[in-house]
């Protein structure tokens, strides 16, 4: 039986759906930009890439939690 995905990473499907890149490659993104807080890295997800709040905070929450909150 297969666990349902929760928190930041449900939206990982949608987001690749909608913007047609990887996650992966957001990921990415995020990591190499010289923002490191997560309302200025989802604000320039948002005007620069053209994310969605939603989808944007869901990328950094997960990005930045996996490298320890930057």
């Amino acid at each position: 039986m297969t666990e349902t995905v929760k928190g930041p990473a449900s939206y990982f499907p949608s987001i690749e759906k909608k913007y047609g890149r990887p996650i992966a490659e957001w990921k990415n993104l995020i990591r190499t930009s010289p923002l490191t807080k997560h309302m200025e890295l989802v604000g320039w997800l948002k005007t620069e890439h053209g994310l969605g709040h939603g989808h944007a905070n869901a990328l950094v929450a997960h990005t930045l939690a996996e490298a320890g909150g930057r």
